[in-house]
């Protein structure tokens, strides 16, 4: 799920200040702690092969987050494409794999426990 900062909801607009807000925008219950993430990635990064050997051979980690530039593609496990780009903020479900189509940048939030065990996983990978 992605959506353009344009069309996230004005709860409020004042001289200086607009407030929008998405709301059911991923459930975080139960989850724990939550770990704050800034990736900068080039263009053709794909993580199909870093994610083989994971549940489903793919990241099983939700995240939420914002592309500050650049266009990245996911992959769930059936086969459906999404497109994120520069301003939009998104949800990644778990079950999914990235493609990096334009050189990005982006801050996410994720479930600390199970996005450390995935970034583990995909050292291991580089390091074989």
């Amino acid at each position: 799920m992605h959506i353009a900062k344009e069309k996230v909801d004005v709860q409020m607009e004042i001289p200086g200040a607009v407030l929008r807000q998405r709301k059911d925008f991923g459930d975080a219950s139960g989850l724990g702690k939550i770990s704050g993430e800034y990736f900068s990635l080039s263009a053709g990064v794909d993580t199909t092969p870093l994610f083989q050997g994971l549940q489903g051979n793919a990241c099983q980690c939700p995240h939420w987050g914002y592309v500050l530039q650049g266009e990245i593609t996911t992959t769930d496990a059936h086969g459906e494409t999404e497109t994120v780009r520069a301003n939009d903020l998104f949800y990644w479900p778990p079950g999914h794999n990235v493609r990096v189509d334009a050189d990005a940048e982006l801050i996410m939030f994720s479930p600390q426990h199970e996005h450390t065990h995935v970034i583990e996983h995909m050292k291991e990978k580089v390091k074989s």
